[in-house]
């Protein structure tokens, strides 16, 4: 088998797997359906771009403009996945009019295409084919992807920081499999796509045989992720739950009410003092923490304090997390049982379900955070 065979079977491979995946999320039966459509989008876009590894020679030369528009169908796959990273972040996102201006350097691309080269006769395309890589029209375009990739690479790390500083501040469950979902194929993929801009530089550079080893060694690494993806989604179905997006942060409702949140008065003070000496009584005497769910809107519900108080008081005067603020109380909870006798008989896993808690490794590392010691040593300490 030759490089080229096999480069083909591996491009292939990743294609079909990428189209499999996809038409399970258009199929599946879910409450996240733009979440995964959009994703099915991305993949059938990542699967368009990499057909052109293994499309036949002769079947391009008779179809050049297919060829020409398969190329510009990768200014999509980026854009695509910045939105589907908002819609599962985000659970009131829609797409909108506005997100259409996602899709103008797919537009514009194929605008000078259709001036450069949709009307061009058979001969003039093959002319620009074979010498594709030293054609401005390509060369451009290639700069495009690039800008476009550190773009949207700073647009999806800059979402999903607000999302895990939005889910810390308003939400109690200590279970973040969305997040490090997120992040990981984020990272993956920004990875890739950065390594793809390397590799296509040596598109310009007359070397073939460092151009295919670079296109191998970049097919085996898209085949292991889109393998990896048809992994986590059926193992990991959970991973498609938002948050609301008009949540905001503590600092920016303080930045909001500057003055009547930094220079306080004396009463103000002695306001807060009180709000915060009814929180921390509620806490202990109510126990809203036993609930793994908690939200800061239903605690604000319960204790009869307006959300956005709420998070003030405990993100910016109690200067904690809401999420860390609620998992003291759960280990504090913890550690009474643990330290009782009467309850020797309970497993750990029944103490950290009985506290809120839903993960046994988000309560270990919780526990030895504020005790230093894993909750069987601090029974056996006790």
């Amino acid at each position: 088998m030759d490089i080229a065979s096999l480069l083909s079977i591996l491009s292939g491979m990743s294609v079909f797997v990428s189209l499999l995946l996809a038409f399970f999320l258009f199929t599946v039966k879910t409450e996240n359906k733009l979440a995964n459509r959009l994703f099915a989008c991305y993949l059938i876009f990542f699967a368009i771009d990499n057909t052109g590894i293994f499309i036949n020679e002769d079947f391009i030369r008779r179809h050049f403009n297919f060829e020409f528009f398969r190329w510009s169908t990768c200014a999509l796959i980026i854009p695509t996945f910045y939105l589907y990273i908002l819609s599962v972040c985000f659970t009131d996102f829609r797409l909108k009019p506005q997100h259409l201006l996602h899709a103008l350097p797919f537009l514009i691309t194929n605008a000078v295409y259709l001036l450069r080269l949709y009307f061009l006769n058979d001969a003039e395309k093959i002319q620009f084919y074979d010498h594709r890589s030293q054609m401005p029209e390509l060369y451009c375009f290639q700069l495009m992807l690039g800008f476009q990739i550190v773009v949207y690479s700073n647009a999806v790390f800059s979402v999903l920081k607000k999302y895990k500083a939005l889910y810390q501040e308003n939400y109690a469950n200590p279970k973040t499999s969305i997040f490090k979902w997120l992040f990981q194929i984020a990272t993956v993929l920004f990875v890739l796509y950065y390594l793809s801009i390397a590799k296509n530089a040596l598109r310009f550079i007359d070397l073939e045989v460092l151009w295919i080893w670079a296109n191998i060694i970049m097919q085996v690494f898209v085949l292991t992720i889109t393998c990896w993806f048809v992994l986590k989604a059926l193992n990991h179905p959970e991973l498609f739950r938002g948050i609301d997006s008009k949540l905001q942060l503590a600092r920016d409702i303080i930045h909001e009410h500057n003055e009547s949140i930094v220079e306080v008065e004396e009463n103000q003070n002695e306001e807060v003092i009180t709000k915060i000496a009814v929180l921390k009584q509620y806490m202990i005497e109510k126990e809203p923490f036993l609930d793994p769910s908690l939200t800061i809107q239903e605690l604000s519900n319960q204790i009869n304090i307006p959300v956005r108080d709420l998070s003030i008081l405990i993100n910016h005067h109690i200067d904690q997390h809401f999420f860390d603020f609620v998992n003291e109380y759960r280990i504090q909870k913890a550690m009474s049982i643990l330290k009782n006798p009467l309850k020797s008989d309970l497993t750990v896993l029944e103490i950290l379900y009985e506290v809120g808690f839903n993960s046994k490794s988000s309560f270990n590392t919780y526990f030895k955070k504020y005790t230093n010691l894993t909750p069987t040593a601090y029974r056996n300490a006790s």
